[in-house]
This record gives structure tokens, sequence and C-alpha cells, in this order.
């Protein structure tokens, strides 16, 4: 049966979500010391000069197999790749060219709208969208079964490239209410927030010991003024004491509204949103730390962005006996069922695996139970 055919059960954030289980996604707290210092290397680290060299580095090799690819492949082959793409692709990597020569030297407004990192990024989410627009497999600009082998092996090449909020430097867009880029603390420290589906970008690993975030110090601006400087700030809600709760009196006093953000100078500093009415709201930022790197034309090792996971121990090697669909998750990782034209989805351990939707031949979605195995550990 044709994978086009098959759905699992909703997924939400980093939750599988079953007829029979749910699981509650984990809060993150801001005025956690650990959170805080986590968020505060993250954003340092998607900032890197390094780590948008590597971006180049890892596209460069995909767009060196697409071409090939182009070039060798059968024409009589009906899942053939489209050279359509060629244009798009050496676009992308002349614009990290010339972005990154400018981040080398300091200049972070290669981040802005219609600069050559945001117009990397935007070209990239478009090839990524459009990369194999072939019926069985795509539709309306979303993939929703996987591709055929040959044409997953060039995608992965594609997401190597990737990194979950890469976009956090970038400059917020009019066309989404001016929003900060990064609104949730999940969308960083939860490892649900890395799972795409059909691929799964890799969890960075932190170092031992974490830098502490320094005491905030520079300028206090609203939503909607302009930026003063690059770096990281946060938003803060500005209290004063009040004289018989009208007038204020005394200092003010600030505190955390929510996750810091990385803001490039010149920019307007964005809203947040409120989570119940889903609406913008104007906030203070204050700027926690200024980003000077490589003004010098220095760039400085940066290999703690990039360290190796820890070796796993003998027993997370053993092997992981089969479970059926309502059976609790083991092991957190990629577990793939061969039934019904197979599947494979990133799943959470303690949550309750999934059964898939089929539709039979009257084109109608009948719930069925499947068993799942483990095919790579989280």
């Amino acid at each position: 049966m044709s994978d086009s055919n098959v759905s699992p059960t909703t997924r939400i954030g980093s939750v599988v979500r079953s007829s029979t289980m749910t699981k509650t996604i984990k809060q993150y707290d801001m005025a956690d010391d650990a959170t805080r210092r986590r968020i505060f290397w993250l954003l340092q680290r998607l900032t890197s000069f390094s780590l948008w060299k590597r971006k180049r580095e890892a596209f460069a090799i995909f767009a060196n197999e697409y071409e090939n690819a182009v070039k060798t492949w059968p024409e009589d082959d009906p899942e053939r790749v489209h050279a359509d793409h060629l244009p798009t692709i050496f676009e992308i990597l002349a614009s990290y060219d010339r972005g990154l020569t400018e981040l080398a030297r300091g200049y972070r407004f290669v981040w802005q709208c219609g600069e050559p990192l945001e117009y990397a990024i935007d070209r990239y989410n478009y090839l990524n969208a459009y990369f194999f627009p072939h019926q069985d497999y795509w539709e309306r600009g979303a993939q929703f079964a996987a591709y055929p082998p040959k044409i997953d092996a060039l995608a992965k090449l594609l997401h190597a490239s990737e990194y979950q909020m890469e976009n956090a430097p970038l400059e917020p867009s009019s066309l989404n209410n001016d929003l900060a880029q990064l609104r949730s603390v999940g969308l960083l420290l939860s490892p649900g927030a890395y799972d795409n589906t059909f691929y799964t970008l890799p969890y960075p690993v932190f170092p031992a010991n974490l830098p502490e975030v320094p005491e905030p110090v520079g300028p206090v601006i609203k939503s909607g003024h302009k930026v003063p400087c690059d770096g990281i700030w946060e938003p803060v809600t500005v209290r004063r004491s009040k004289l018989l709760g009208v007038v204020p009196v005394g200092n003010r006093s600030l505190h955390n509204n929510g996750c810091f953000n990385y803001f490039i100078r010149d920019i307007r500093a964005p809203n947040l949103r409120d989570d119940e009415t889903r609406t913008p709201v104007k906030t203070h930022w204050r700027l926690l730390w200024e980003d000077k790197r490589y003004a010098d034309g220095i760039v400085p090792d940066e290999s703690e962005y990039f360290l190796d996971p820890p070796s796993a121990p003998a027993s997370d090697r053993d092997p992981v006996a089969q479970v059926r669909t309502s059976d609790i998750c083991p092991v957190t990782g990629d577990w793939q069922t061969d039934e019904y034209g197979g599947k494979v989805l990133r799943v959470e351990a303690g949550a309750a695996m999934p059964d898939m939707l089929v539709r039979d031949n009257l084109g109608e979605l009948k719930v069925h139970w499947v068993t799942w195995r483990l095919v790579k550990r989280a």
C-alpha cells in the first residue's frame, strides 16, 4: 500500500498523542539559572562565525552531490531530481560566501532582511519546501510521505546544513506582527523541537561548565524602538511602587518576561505574543550582552560549540524489544513500523506508541495497531 495513504497519530510538540494516552510537554522556567545559561550559550552559538561557516561547508557538499545527481540521473526515471533547483542552490552558496566575509569582520547586518545570510536562509527554506514536488510524496509545499531512498539521501545532505532556530538572529518580520524570533524556551531546549517529522536535527552537546549570564548593565528599550547594538536581550516587565496606588515613586524594578533573544543593531525591537489571546504585546528589552566578536578580524577557537556526544554506555547499546500500539515507549528514539507501507517516527520514552491511520479502498481512514521497532536511539 502506498505510504501516502498512511498517517501516524497526531503529534503535538515533543509529545506523541495516541487514543489511549497523552504526555505533558515540559515547561521551562527563565528564572532558573541553568535554563538561563543554556539559552544564553545557545544564542551565542547560533550567532557564531563557526556555526555559519559549518552551514556553508555542509551546504557545499550537498550542492556538489545534487549537481552530480542532475548530470547522472537516468532520464527515464520518473522520480528524478529537478535541475531547476540548481540556480537556487548556487544563489545560496554565493550568499553564504558574501555573508561570511562580512561576519568574519564583525558586521552582523548580514542577518537583516534582504542581506546575504538572511537571503540564504530564505532560499534554503524555499528549496526545502519544494525539494521533491512529486505527487506521491508532496502536496502544497509540504512533504507528506518518506522520499524514495535516492532522493532521501540527497535530502539528508541538505538537512546537514540546518540548525534548530538558525533564524534566531534574523530581523523580525512585519508580516508576522513584528514578533520576536524566539518566543519559547522549548524551541531551543525541548528535544521534540528538533524533530521535523521526516528528519531530526542534532541536539546540541553542552560543555560541562556553562558560563554565567552576565549582570545586565546596558540600556532598556521598548518594542518598536531602534536597537542600539548587536547582542542578547532579555524581555522584562517594568514595575515601580506607587504612592496610594496611583503615583509612581522610587526606583523601578525589572522582572523577566520571557525568553532571551538576539538582536542586530538598527532593527526595531520586536513584540512578544500573549499565550492566551495569541495576540502581539509590547514589552521592554534590556541588554544582557553586547556582541563585539570578530570586530578585530580574528575568529577565536569556537570548538566548544561543536562537542561530540558522549559515548553511549553498554546498556544503551543493548537491543530493545519490539512494542505494539498503546505500549509505553521504553527508549527515546526513532521507531519504525514495516506495516501498511512503513513509517518512521520519533517517540519519547514514557509516551504511548502510536497507531496508524490507513485509507481503505473507499478512501476512509481506519485505525490499525502496529508493531514498532527501535532503529535509532536519541
